[in-house]
């Protein structure tokens, strides 16, 4: 049978977790799917603490990634994107745990052909999970579209990697930029929506995300220079897109350079200007904004204090 579901699961020294997330995948109410596990070059015994559901569930597969791929998650991802062969894509962490009815309610959302995608809500927990899952199947949902680009760019409507199902033709000309540590699905998705099509978010918990300092974004919020530095450049990357298909605007550039002020040691601001290919008035329109940023922020915190 063919698959229809194709679960991308990049792997790097999580023996100590995987087990407890395939555990969840193989309890889907869903059951057409394939789950690509590729490691990336791995020194613990995560192969072996798979194996025996390896052996008894063939809808997974364990495979290393080759080096025609970058190492890293985004070529990872790329790898498995390359060997898929479900209808729909989706994307899961190694240490994370999947609600049981995730598959099924994406499916049955896409089944409407106007929908590339289908995007749902994620929470985080540490520790021990608690498996007390709403199994309800009722839900409120709204379309999301090219307009919500910026939304997506300002984390006001968040696109987890782990929390969108993709229909496979989004990636038939979209790829993960191999070289970024951080921010490439962020990138990645706004590449996708910003190329007008359609997908449904849906207002239901699906998956859980682990908390706990060695993921990337723990790393990131550590002030990884990596991460940080992947992060700038992702940036770029997004302007360069909005750029090229006619949707940056005033309001995304204010925001990028707002974020500029913490990137000063990678020249973020400079390079957005660039970027941009701004005008003689635009560069100089945005050089006084910058300039005068720190000051703005500094009396906009002390009036929301002084009246909280």
């Amino acid at each position: 049978m063919k698959s229809t579901v194709t679960i991308i699961m990049a792997t790097y020294n999580r023996a100590h977790f995987i087990v407890e997330t395939l555990l969840s995948i193989q309890k889907q109410t869903f059951g057409a799917w394939e789950c690509l596990i590729i490691d990336d070059g791995g020194t613990d015994n995560t192969h072996e603490a798979i194996a025996p559901i390896l052996e008894k569930d063939t809808r997974f597969q364990f495979l290393k990634r080759p080096d025609t791929y970058l190492k890293g998650l985004p070529g990872c991802r790329n790898y498995g994107l390359d060997l898929a062969k479900g209808d729909f894509i989706i994307f899961f962490d190694d240490d994370d745990i999947v609600h049981p009815m995730n598959l099924e309610l994406c499916v049955s959302e896409l089944k409407n052909t106007d929908y590339s995608f289908c995007r749902y809500l994620r929470t985080v927990f540490t520790g021990d999970f608690n498996y007390n899952f709403d199994l309800t199947s009722a839900y409120d949902s709204f379309h999301i579209g090219i307009n919500d680009v910026p939304s997506l760019l300002k984390h006001e409507l968040p696109f987890n990697s782990c929390a969108v199902m993709w229909r496979k033709s989004c990636f038939k000309e979209n790829r993960f930029v191999e070289h970024l540590m951080y921010a490439e699905e962020w990138e990645l998705y706004s590449r996708i929506l910003s190329s007008g099509v359609l997908g449904i978010s849906i207002n239901k918990i699906l998956f859980f995300g682990r908390k706990h300092a060695n993921s990337n974004t723990g790393e990131f919020y550590s002030h990884n220079p990596i991460r940080k530095k992947s992060n700038s450049d992702a940036i770029l990357l997004v302007i360069a897109n909005l750029k090229e298909k006619k949707l940056l605007t005033d309001s995304i550039l204010r925001y990028f350079f707002q974020i500029a002020l913490d990137y000063k040691e990678y020249k973020l601001f400079s390079a957005i200007v660039e970027t941009a290919q701004l005008s003689v008035f635009g560069k100089i329109k945005w050089q006084i904004f910058y300039a005068f940023l720190p000051v703005r922020l500094y009396l906009y915190s002390f009036k929301k204090k002084l009246f909280s």
